[in-house]
């Protein structure tokens, strides 16, 4: 109890986090001012394609961005509803309805917070890159294909996989087609991409969707449908959408939410430190502020939360250099909440769906895709693998698959530096004739590299095959890692060896190997008794005394060894 109550201060809020605020307030508002500015289309947009309204996702943006910027683990990081959490949650919401993503969303949390109890925020680096890159890509397809409906002004099919719902509403626009839908949103995303490459630092996501709102306005555009009513503030905290007999049947998707939100926080938090000089974020802090955030959410009503990459880029971009920036763009959406419902609720969702598809467009960075590309043929596969998983299955199963594909093939690229390679014997310990005969009974192999399940049957295969020989010298010292099957399939060989009359000894086995080894009885084996030599020349005398005990070696006394190489590593 104590140990867990200590961990759990390690992860609350420091001195350090209001010194830093402090330092240039005045920035910081700033940057959380045009935080709010790109957050606010997004969040309303995000909040309607997960299928629980826009306030759903307006109430994740207060809620979740408050409660992460202060207790989670980067000073930068501007956390709330995201495409790729969108992209899970639409099956869920189709699958259980409302109640049923916030009973997800709460579940998560916990196993969020369990997470960074457990010190699981490490664990990001193994995460390659090709399989970031891949879901990146397929995130950005999923998220333009849920703005189609929206985009051609039609209702959402009632299809789960977004690829046949996208079908589904392009050949109910072929029967009913809305122009004015697919003009605002067109106009929309236009007007946000070409604005991003002429003036990156205005934000034109909501210029635009002013500009969208008042032209339907003014025009009494009938076929642009509005957001619709929006509360004027937050709902009161409750748990009334809590069924606990539902729980075991959502427990599935809350992993998969769960393991997205540490996984795009993380990430999100990595790309902040890279675009700053100084700043580092604590993995398991960060993993602990968005577990809260998620947890409060569904609270008011929201929808599961993530580090958001997109607004983080922009907070970092505005200069922002503490949490008070995200703590200000929650603040300023709140305000909204409040003051502006009535204005918001007439925007069009067309004009949303183009500023999910520009955001869409945006994701996809297509230098870093041909460049991952062109690294390797394993890169490449392991990229589009995780990408079409995005699309055909969903975003957990792909990242699933594509760690499974990245850690077969590294596994097969690490096997292939494991070799046996025979080495000759010293002249240098004897005499011409007596090396002569020592090289006629005696031979001595290489292990170099790692001797585990992926590699170790080559070895076995060499090992039996040798043949004309008394005694075998494994030279051990260069082998870097071994695992259980690495010692049986060494054991069998040993085995066959000797089942052959083949002594076989060996040298330089490390502490952790030895022990390895001597689990499996491989040291049983081992010539004489279970004993094995420190180095190779200790190795090779007791080969001469085994050979002299055989009669196939004169015994002769010992010459004086001519060499002058004192590295041990040279000598086992």
């Amino acid at each position: 109890m104590r140990t867990a109550l200590v961990r759990l201060t390690e992860l609350l809020p420091r001195r350090d986090d209001l010194a830093q605020m402090r330092r240039d307030p005045r920035r910081d508002l700033l940057a959380g001012l045009t935080v709010a500015v790109v957050a606010l289309p997004l969040a309303l947009g995000f909040g309607v394609s997960s299928g629980l309204g826009a306030e759903a996702g307006l109430a994740t943006a207060v809620v979740a961005g408050a409660l992460a910027a202060v207790f989670g683990g980067s000073n930068l990081q501007v956390s709330g509803p995201t495409g790729a959490m969108t992209v899970v949650l639409v099956p869920i919401a189709h699958r259980y309805g409302p109640t049923g993503v916030l009973g997800v969303g709460l579940l998560a949390g916990l196993m969020i917070v369990a997470l960074a109890l457990a010190r699981a925020g490490k664990y990001m680096q193994y995460v390659p890159a090709p399989v970031v890159e891949g879901f990146t890509l397929g995130i950005a397809c999923v998220i333009g294909l849920q703005q189609v409906p929206n985009a051609l002004g039609v209702a959402a099919p009632d299809a789960e996989n977004t690829v046949v719902a996208a079908g589904q509403a392009l050949a109910e626009f072929a029967r009913h087609p809305n122009g004015t839908a697919v003009a605002l949103a067109v106009a929309v995303a236009a007007v946000m991409l070409a604005g991003a490459r002429w003036r990156p630092t205005v934000p034109f996501s909501i210029l635009a969707v002013i500009a969208a709102t008042a032209v339907a306005q003014a025009l009494h555009l009938d076929a642009a449908k509005p957001i619709g009513d929006l509360p004027s503030g937050l709902p009161a905290p409750s748990l009334s959408f809590l069924d606990l007999g539902s729980l075991g049947a959502l427990l599935p998707s809350a992993v998969a939410v769960a393991a997205l939100g540490a996984l795009e926080s993380l990430l999100s938090a990595s790309v902040a430190d890279g675009m700053t000089v100084g700043q580092k974020h604590d993995p398991d802090r960060e993993l602990f502020g968005q577990g809260l955030a998620n947890i409060a959410a569904p609270l008011f009503g929201g929808v599961p939360a993530t580090g958001a990459i997109a607004r983080t880029a922009v907070n970092v971009r505005s200069g922002a250099g503490s949490r008070l920036a995200a703590l200000t763009h929650a603040a300023i959406l709140a305000g909204i909440v409040f003051a502006a419902a009535p204005l918001v609720s007439r925007i069009p969702l067309a004009a949303l769906a183009g500023v999910l598809l520009a955001t869409a467009i945006r994701m996809v960075e297509v230098g870093s895709l041909r460049a991952m590309a062109r690294a390797t043929r394993s890169d490449a596969l392991i990229l589009v693998l995780t990408a079409v998983a995005t699309l055909a299955l969903d975003l957990v199963y792909a990242v699933v698959i594509g760690l499974a594909v990245a850690g077969a093939l590294a596994l097969r690229a690490v096997s292939r530096q494991a070799r046996l390679d025979q080495v000759p014997l010293d002249r240098g310990d004897h005499s011409a004739e007596e090396h002569a005969l020592l090289a006629e009974h005696i031979v001595a192999y290489r292990l170099d590299g790692p001797l585990f399940f992926a590699a170790a049957h080559r070895f076995l295969l060499e090992l039996s095959e040798v043949a004309d020989v008394r005694v075998v010298v494994l030279r051990m010292s260069r082998v870097t890692t071994m695992d259980a099957t690495g010692a049986l399939v060494l054991k069998d060989a040993v085995e066959k060896l000797n089942r052959r009359g083949i002594v076989v000894m060996a040298s330089g086995i490390r502490p952790g190997q030895r022990q390895v080894l001597d689990s499996v009885g491989a040291l049983d084996l081992l010539h004489p008794g279970g004993r094995e030599y420190a180095t190779t020349p200790e190795a090779i005398n007791a080969a001469r005394a085994q050979l002299e005990t055989a009669g196939l070696l004169a015994v002769v006394p010992a010459q004086k060894s001519h060499v002058t190489v004192t590295d041990e590593e040279t000598l086992r």
